[in-house]
This record gives C-alpha cells, sequence and structure tokens, in this order.
C-alpha cells in the first residue's frame, strides 16, 4: 500500500535541508545587505565577474540564475541603474544582449566576494571536511534535472569504496559517508 508520507529518514533529510537552507541564506544575505547586494544580485553579478570582460549573453544568464527572463530582466535594470552592469547588443547574435560588469561594478563585485566568501567558510566549509564536500557536490549533480539518471549506481560504487559496503541499508558510520 502506497503511502503519501515520507520515511523518518526523507523527512529528517528534507527538514534539514530546508533549515540549512534558510538560517544559510539569511546570514549570507544580512552579510551582503550591508554592502546594499542581495543575493540575487550578487548571483548575477558574480557569473559576470567569472566571465571577465566579455560579459554573459542575457538569456545564459537567466538560465543560470533559475529565472524567467523578465524576472530576470528587472533584476538587470536594478543592477544597469546603479551602474553596475552595462547590457550591449550581442556581437553574435544581434537580436540578443550581452551584459558585463562595469567598472563600479567590479570594485563592488571584489568586496562583495570578500564578506561572502568569509561568511561562506564560517558557516559551511569550514564545519566539512573534503569528502563531505566531495559528497555534496556528487549529489547537487545527482539532483540537476539534466544529470544522467544512470548514475546512481556509480555514485553507489563510489560511496562503497570510500565507506564500505553498505550494512542494514546503510553504509559504514564514517564522516562523509551516509
Amino acid at each position: 500500500m502506497a503511502t503519501d508520507d515520507l520515511r523518518d529518514l526523507e523527512n529528517e533529510a528534507w527538514s534539514g535541508f530546508l533549515y540549512t537552507h534558510d538560517r544559510l541564506w539569511r546570514t549570507l544575505e544580512a552579510g551582503l545587505a550591508e554592502l546594499n547586494v542581495s543575493m540575487g544580485e550578487y548571483s548575477v553579478m558574480a557569473l559576470l565577474y567569472a566571465a571577465g570582460p566579455k560579459g554573459m549573453r542575457m538569456t545564459d544568464l537567466a538560465k543560470r540564475r533559475v529565472m524567467s527572463t523578465g524576472g530576470f530582466t528587472r533584476l538587470a535594470d536594478r543592477l544597469e541603474r546603479r551602474g553596475l552592469i552595462e547590457r550591449r547588443p550581442s556581437a553574435v547574435d544581434g537580436r540578443s544582449f550581452e551584459a558585463t560588469l562595469t567598472p563600479k561594478g567590479r570594485a563592488l563585485m571584489r568586496k562583495a566576494r570578500r564578506r561572502h566568501h568569509s561568511d561562506l567558510r564560517a558557516l559551511f566549509f569550514d564545519r566539512l571536511d573534503d569528502d563531505q564536500l566531495r559528497c555534496l557536490t556528487r549529489i547537487w549533480a545527482d539532483l540537476d534535472p539534466s544529470a544522467d539518471t544512470s548514475r546512481g549506481e556509480d555514485a553507489r560504487a563510489d560511496v562503497e569504496q570510500r565507506c564500505g559496503p553498505e550494512q542494514d541499508g546503510r553504509a559504514a558510520s564514517r564522516p562523509g559517508c551516509p
């Protein structure tokens, strides 16, 4: 008989994810707010910072931010009004636009990155070892909708190699092991 209830483990995992996400998001957002930067703005500016002087197509930025084109355009409008980004017609496709950070945007991004990375280390990275970070990286890849679902067997084999074979449905109890 199928049930709509989550198993205890599923509920614990999901609740933990939601609580941790909310706690991290709020704390990271508060740190960036001191620089007058929202998390959404930081995310876009970080992508443009990584793209360098050539910038990125607006449609690619919207996809990477998992936003509608309209929602992203409003966010980009705010950044442009503040003098942090500039948009120009694409040299490759005259119908689309590319965005780049302005010098003012790059300067703000350097400050925001220092603050954000410091907060990330204190709240997240310093609390996890490299094996745990690798596990999270695999989990995010497995949850990516574009991921090949056949990877499940490879992931299980990798966990068994690091953690030992499953016993009673669980891998050996070691840091970074499920």
